[in-house]
């Protein structure tokens, strides 16, 4: 069984930043407003040959009654109950703070192992006023600064001391599913479902959700790895500065993805925000299907569904390629054929055509269609080959001096889709031209 490490504390006090430094990576958003963390996060880490799970968690403020902060400490709370150790993070300058000996009390009440990280211990100093925490209950407590690397190793050695070796780690061909959309269209809902537990916090607030939150999942024999994101906003909307870099980092978090599940609200249809979430999604290469979320809240006729996707293919046609799931992250309906199109997607963007077979295919079906303007009316195309995968990608060798048209090569990425079965996965074709034939 994993063990796992919970960071617990009050707001602004470097959980983050601490979190960040022990999983070495940049997980969690750091920044100086409160609140920035609300979720969950986790991080797998190894240290000397023994692992652990790192679980950081958002501000906890006891007793608070308002919407989010509440959801806050509930989440909070989960990491607690499931955690083996707990660092309790303090701010060694500030002293003892109150919230801190409400925090600690809690975590006594509930039979909790738990250490004390003092931080921004940055100079030698501050370093006696560290001494004080010991009231909390807790032995031993470490002096560290998070932000300066002070003082990690040794809370790295005291959490690793007692744990076995592990083994070898099997590397898991997981499957990473990014889920996109504009804030409050139901992400954090559709996260929740598939994984059957409130691993994200749901409000009808808008930007709720500001860490990439990945949860890991299996379903029919396959791991998952669902990244659940911050809603995009329209460039110059967000006006808080962790909401701005929320934004960044869905963008960022977007690149981790293999395939990204654009999630588009029912009732409004597909509007110009989506259509740039979606470029986003297509300009980084990734597979894409198009969940239409709050299927349940809609009036249906006979042709209700089919009205829906042409509007929706009317404002995204770079997107005729990803399939689209009509689904309730509320019910449950039909969320897990994202899944089924997910691992589809994941395949198929994983194919390579052999030179040889994509020539014949392409000589035979198509090169006489892709004529040159010159008198001779010589096909323009010369031979082919795939140079990538994810996404696939190809080099088109044509004569005559000059690429295809945009319809032309349009046609010609449809055939090869229809062919090679390059489901929902964009493909890219590079032109070389040369004058002689």
């Amino acid at each position: 069984m994993t063990y796992r490490v919970a960071i617990v504390g009050r707001p602004n006090v470097g959980k983050s930043t601490l979190f960040n430094r022990l999983s070495r990576s940049r997980r969690a958003l750091v920044g100086d407003e409160p609140g920035m963390t609300r979720d969950r996060i986790f991080a797998d880490v190894e240290v000397l040959g023994k692992r652990f799970e790192l679980v950081d968690t958002g501000g906890i403020i006891p007793g608070e009654k308002e919407a989010i902060p509440e959801k806050v400490f509930e989440q909070a709370a989960v990491a607690i109950e499931q955690a083996d150790l707990i660092l309790l993070v303090v701010d060694a300058r500030a002293g003892v703070h109150p919230l801190d000996r409400e925090i600690s009390a809690l975590l006594n009440r509930r039979g909790k192992d738990f250490v004390v990280a003092a931080n921004k211990v940055d100079v030698p100093e501050v370093e006696s006023d560290a001494l004080q925490f010991y009231a909390l209950g807790a032995d031993p407590v470490f002096s560290i600064s998070a932000e300066h690397n002070l003082g990690i190793d040794d809370l790295l050695d005291y959490i690793v001391a007692d744990l076995p070796e592990s083994p070898a780690a099997i590397a898991q061909d997981e499957i990473r599913v990014a889920v996109i959309g504009r804030p409050n269209v139901g992400k954090s809902s559709l996260v929740n479902r598939l994984a059957r537990e409130e691993r994200v916090i749901v409000s009808s607030t808008p930007g709720t959700t500001r860490d990439a939150v990945d949860t890991l999942l299996e379903y029919q024999g396959r791991a998952f790895r669902i990244i659940d994101t911050a809603g995009i906003r329209r460039k110059g909307r967000p006006a808080m500065k962790a909401e701005r870099l929320s934004v960044v980092m869905a963008r960022r978090h977007l690149e981790r993805a293999d395939v990204v599940i654009l999630l588009i609200d029912a009732e409004e249809g597909a509007t110009h925000l989506d259509a740039t979430i979606g470029g986003y999604a297509e300009k980084a290469g990734k597979s894409v299907v198009v969940a239409v979320n709050k299927w349940d809240l809609i009036e249906k006729e006979t042709e209700t569904a089919r009205r829906l996707e042409l509007e929706f293919r009317g404002r995204m046609r770079f997107l005729d390629f990803a399939p689209m799931v009509f689904v309730s992250a509320l019910t449950g309906q039909r969320i897990f054929k994202l899944l089924e199109a997910a691992q589809a997607a994941f395949e198929s963007r994983r194919i390579r055509v052999p030179t040889a077979e994509l020539n014949r295919f392409l000589q035979q079906e198509v090169a006489g269609l892709l004529q040159t303007k010159a008198r001779t009316r010589k096909p323009a195309f010369k031979y082919a080959t795939q140079v990538g995968a994810n996404p696939p990608t190809f080099v088109l060798f044509l004569r005559g001096g000059r690429p295809l048209h945009f319809s032309r090569l349009r046609f010609l990425v449809n055939r090869i889709r229809e062919k090679f079965g390059f489901y929902a996965t964009p493909i890219r074709i590079l032109q070389r031209t040369g004058r002689k034939a």
